[in-house]
C-alpha cells in the first residue's frame, strides 16, 4: 500500500490537536496555542469552517496532517483553498508525505473547481520555503499579511 490520506472526522479531533501542539513546537510558539477539543468540534465539526486530511504510511498510521478552509477570489470570480497548516512527523519528513498532502490538496482544489490554493510560511523557515517554491509555488513579494486577533481586534469593533 503506497502513500493514502482520509478526511478527518469528529473521532480524530484528539490526533488533530496533538498535530496542532506538535506543529506549534516546532515553529516555538507553544504558548500561541489555546485550542481545546470542543473548540474543534465546534469550528470543524459542528460548523464546517476547515477541513482536515491526514497522511496514511503503509501500515495505516497517520504521519501527517494538513489543516485547510475555503476562501474566494473577487479577482477570479471563484472559491479558492487556503492551506493554514502542513505538518509532517519528523521521522516521515523527506519521504514525500509533505509533497503528498499538497498534491492531494491541489486534486481536490481542481475537483471543487476552485482556482488557487494559498498557504503562509514562516520567513525563517527555508526548508519549507525550498520546498514550496521547488513544487511550482510563487512568492507574493508585494503582499504583507496583517493580522488582528485578541486586544486589537477587541479595539477594532468598538471603533
Amino acid at each position: 500500500m503506497d502513500k493514502q490520506y482520509r478526511f478527518a472526522t469528529r473521532e480524530d479531533i484528539p490526533l488533530i490537536l496533538k498535530f496542532i501542539h506538535d506543529l506549534a513546537h516546532f515553529e516555538n510558539l507553544e504558548n500561541e496555542v489555546t485550542a481545546t477539543p470542543e473548540l474543534l468540534e465546534d469550528w470543524l465539526f459542528a460548523r464546517k469552517t476547515a477541513e482536515v486530511i491526514f497522511a496514511i504510511d503503509s501500515q495505516g498510521n497517520e504521519v501527517g496532517f494538513a489543516l485547510f478552509f475555503h476562501n474566494f477570489s473577487t479577482f477570479l470570480g471563484k472559491g479558492g483553498i487556503y492551506l493554514e497548516d502542513l505538518f509532517v512527523i519528523p521521522e516521515y519528513r523527506k519521504l514525500g508525505y509533505g509533497k503528498f498532502l499538497l498534491q492531494t490538496l491541489a486534486n481536490i482544489a481542481l475537483e471543487r473547481k476552485c482556482g488557487r490554493l494559498e498557504l503562509s510560511c514562516l520567513d525563517w523557515n527555508t526548508n519549507a520555503i525550498n520546498f514550496y517554491t521547488k513544487l511550482g509555488s510563487k512568492v507574493m513579494d508585494d503582499w504583507t499579511t496583517y493580522r488582528f486577533t485578541g486586544e486589537s481586534l477587541e479595539n477594532l469593533a468598538k471603533l
